[in-house]
């Protein structure tokens, strides 16, 4: 039987099956069309201009890797006229990041860009192996993802860089994507989705150049391209809520090569009906397209280690729950008229049902958000939408060896009177012996 030819160059002997489109591809053929995908994206959602300072997150593993690799290739062929360099945060983990710190130090010599490392300790006097001592394995994502997203934004304006690229594939948007409908939090979802965001806590932006490509190909170009990467996943993620959406990602997968794809555009497409008031639009940079705000300590799904979105904390669903209440207290009144009159609003309209629809009362008027004040956090000075950011209120219970992982507030509390922590703080305790007399 004679050799399968290469779909694109039809003179070379195809070795590689995209996991995509099932396209036979020979190698070069392969890395090229890889690389020019790349190109596409990065130049249709124009991330970048001439002369800008860019940030690479590096962790050493095999998204940053082949991104730094792709950045520095694509950058000297079309000449983005770009200056590269590594920004890698030290989280603290010891047989993990250390390890995979060496990596990023060879790729830095490989492909002589400038590294800066930042640590955890060095910023909050902590450790995740400290922090996973002393709260235990469920719930540290959410420490993690606060702590990591802070010390980038920290890590990116020490060095005067404003536009920081992480390795977010196809595969960890889907995820995320996937998690965010579970979760039920479209405004997330919609920042998520988003190849470009601006932080309401810095002015430093992010984007995603590998959004489209399928981890499955990072994979195989890594590895016919011979990069150095670090390959173990962190010791802590498994206990993350992420491990569920990406088993259940990988087995649509299986049966539907696009799926990835699709569950990407689908989150994009459900993204663009959230409103404004609420998934918080920031103002867009000039020259991108798809640019979103992501608010205080929210990660925007990091694969793996360093994912706030790795585990729901365990107040957002009490806090959805007791939304819903109130909103059907208040929209949701059914009110009893007379024997043959009852009126049911829902949602801001009303409906009579034994009445003709002209004799209906004036609808409600819909409830809107009001939009978050932004101010300098009152302990580290991080611009934060509360009066302590959330890095701070994580560091206070560490701090005082209580762990504080539900720090959500909702807006009607945060409007309309005292939370409970505030109320249980103008408590007072009496001793048993201030009642013997």
């Amino acid at each position: 039987m004679a050799p399968t030819p290469c779909a694109l160059c039809n003179t070379s002997r195809a070795l590689i099956i995209r996991p995509k489109n099932h396209q036979k591809l020979c190698k070069p053929c392969f890395i090229f069309l890889f690389e020019t995908e790349i190109h596409n994206t990065i130049t249709t959602s124009s991330l970048f201009r001439s002369g800008e300072r860019v940030a690479i997150g590096a962790s050493g593993g095999k998204d940053s890797t082949v991104l730094a690799s792709v950045l520095k290739t694509l950058n000297e062929r079309h000449n983005y006229g770009l200056d590269l360099l590594l920004l890698s945060i030290d989280e603290g983990i010891k047989g993990y990041r250390d390890d995979s710190l060496e990596t990023v130090k060879r790729n830095a010599l490989q492909y002589d860009m400038p590294l800066s490392i930042v640590g955890y300790d060095e910023l909050y006097g902590w450790t995740m192996d400290q922090v996973v001592s002393q709260i235990g394995k469920r719930g540290n994502c959410t420490y993690c993802g606060v702590f990591r997203r802070q010390a980038l934004d920290r890590g990116a304006a020490r060095l005067g860089i404003k536009h920081v690229v992480t390795g977010h594939n196809a595969d960890d948007v889907a995820e995320t994507v996937m998690m965010n409908l579970l979760r039920g939090d479209l405004p997330r979802l919609s920042r998520a989705t988003s190849i470009m965001t601006a932080s309401a806590a810095s002015d430093i932006k992010r984007s995603k150049p590998l959004k489209y490509a399928y981890e499955k190909e990072i994979v195989l170009y890594a590895h016919h391209k011979g990069l150095d990467y670090f390959s173990t996943e962190c010791i802590y993620s498994p206990e993350a809520f992420r491990g569920s959406a990406r088993t259940l990602i990988k087995n649509l997968e299986r049966v539907r090569p696009s799926a990835i794809l699709d569950v990407v555009k689908s989150g994009e497409d459900m993204a663009r009906l959230v409103p404004p008031e609420v998934s918080n639009p920031g103002p867009s940079a000039a020259g991108t397209k798809d640019i979103a705000v992501v608010l205080d300590g929210e990660a925007e799904g990091e694969g793996g280690c360093g994912s706030s979105n790795g585990r729901a904390s365990g107040g957002e669903m009490a806090v959805m729950e007791q939304k819903s209440r109130d909103e059907e207290a208040q929209d949701g009144k059914e009110t009893q008229n007379g024997d043959n009159e009852i009126d049911f609003t829902l949602e801001g309209q009303r409906h009579d049902r034994h009445k003709p629809p002209t004799a209906a009362k004036t609808s409600s008027k819909a409830k809107r958000l009001p939009k978050q004040q932004l101010q300098k956090c009152g302990q580290c000075g991080y611009l934060s939408s509360q009066t302590v950011c959330k890095a701070c209120m994580l560091l206070e219970g560490l701090n005082k060896n209580r762990p504080k992982t539900q720090i959500s507030v909702s807006i009607e509390e945060e409007d309309n009177g005292p939370t409970l922590t505030r109320r249980m703080e103008g408590l007072t305790t009496v001793s048993p012996e201030a009642n013997v007399t």
